[in-house]
């Protein structure tokens, strides 16, 4: 760990042992039990009015904006007295300069936005760890569906050419339907719902999914010098959405199954069984800037550098690529009633 201002660093232990998945039975025990909680260290809560978020702030750091939508309508709260505790971690060790670099990028690859974001030179960064749950699962699926399968027969029509009929033929495509029927059993791995309350659930899919086999035990230190933010959706409603996750996953997978050219009536029963999970903290750098008077999101991911995020549009260059394709399809239409 080292400091963007003075340049001191620290190194911080990799402690030795597991990365721990649980069963829902045991979370929701820890949670009645209170054992476990919290972030392990001295810290402050700040809750933001405008997109809900609750922040911590490790020992005396002082914050007046809020890390992810950039309101400054923070206000110090108590932390929660019975949040799980995580127990793993990815490590935020992207440094700044390289988050600058992705940013710019970013910006430099956008379609119809105002040409002065390219040379925007103000934006406020702020690393932080955001909560997430982890879901491991087995999924049995047993499926039942009309499977359709082409085939085509010859009709015969007539036709009025130069005022006599003339008696023609064309393939028509028929479906011939069968009832069809399966199983499948399949496995979720570190299925990944984010239980942040400040991070844009659209944002954060675009940030793809983090590499899990980069978590390391918890420890407090790793949150010197950042920001954590407390999770908003707890265990029970995590898994709720985990498991929809997983349902829909499975109902794709029986589609692919089904035989034939296409299909109807497609019903799934899935049954999950094995649950175990995990309360991580996930690394995103969190941008935000502003522009014509209005603040806009960017969100980096700090382990593979993807960037998500939202930005303004020129409507002076859309209404130009408007009037160009406009322009060149009048000048086809010309060459073409010119031939």
């Amino acid at each position: 760990m080292a400091c963007d201002h003075c340049g001191n660093s620290q190194e911080v232990e990799r402690l030795d042992g597991q990365v721990l998945e649980r069963t829902l039975a045991e979370g929701r025990r820890m949670v009645a039990q209170a054992a476990e909680q919290g972030l392990g260290t001295k810290n402050q809560a700040l809750a933001c009015r405008n997109c809900g978020a609750r922040v911590l702030l490790v020992a005396h750091e002082i914050s007046t904006h809020c890390a992810f939508c950039g309101s400054g309508q923070v206000l110090p709260e108590e932390s929660m007295s019975r949040a799980i505790q995580p127990e793993s971690v990815i490590p935020l060790k992207m440094p700044r300069a390289e988050v600058s670099e992705a940013f710019r990028s970013w910006l430099g690859g956008l379609w119809f936005r105002p040409s002065a974001l390219k040379k925007l030179k103000a934006f406020d960064a702020r690393g932080i760890y955001v909560p997430a749950w982890t879901f491991d699962a087995q999924a049995a699926s047993s499926w039942t569906a009309q499977a359709g399968y082409y085939y085509y027969v010859t009709k015969t029509y007539t036709v009025r050419v130069n005022g006599r009929r003339q008696t023609r033929t064309k393939q028509v495509r028929k479906i011939r339907w069968k009832h069809a029927a399966g199983r499948r059993r399949d496995a979720f791995d570190d299925l990944q719902v984010m239980a942040s309350r400040g991070i844009d659930r659209e944002l954060a899919l675009e940030l793809g999914p983090f590499e899990t086999r980069a978590l390391v035990p918890y420890q407090a230190d790793y949150l010197v010098g950042w920001q954590a933010e407390e999770y908003a959706v707890d265990l029970n409603a995590g898994w709720r959405l985990g498991a929809a996750r997983m349902r829909n996953e499975q109902t794709n997978r029986c589609s692919g199954d089904v035989p034939g050219d296409t299909q109807r009536n497609l019903r799934v029963d899935t049954q999950l069984s094995g649950v175990h999970w995990k309360h991580v903290l996930l690394p995103i750098w969190s941008l935000t800037y502003e522009y014509g008077g209005k603040t806009y999101a960017v969100l980096v991911n700090g382990q593979s550098g993807q960037v998500a995020g939202k930005a303004p549009y020129s409507w002076v260059k859309i209404l130009a690529a408007v009037a160009l394709g406009a322009a060149i399809g009048g000048g086809v239409a010309v060459l073409g009633n010119g031939r």
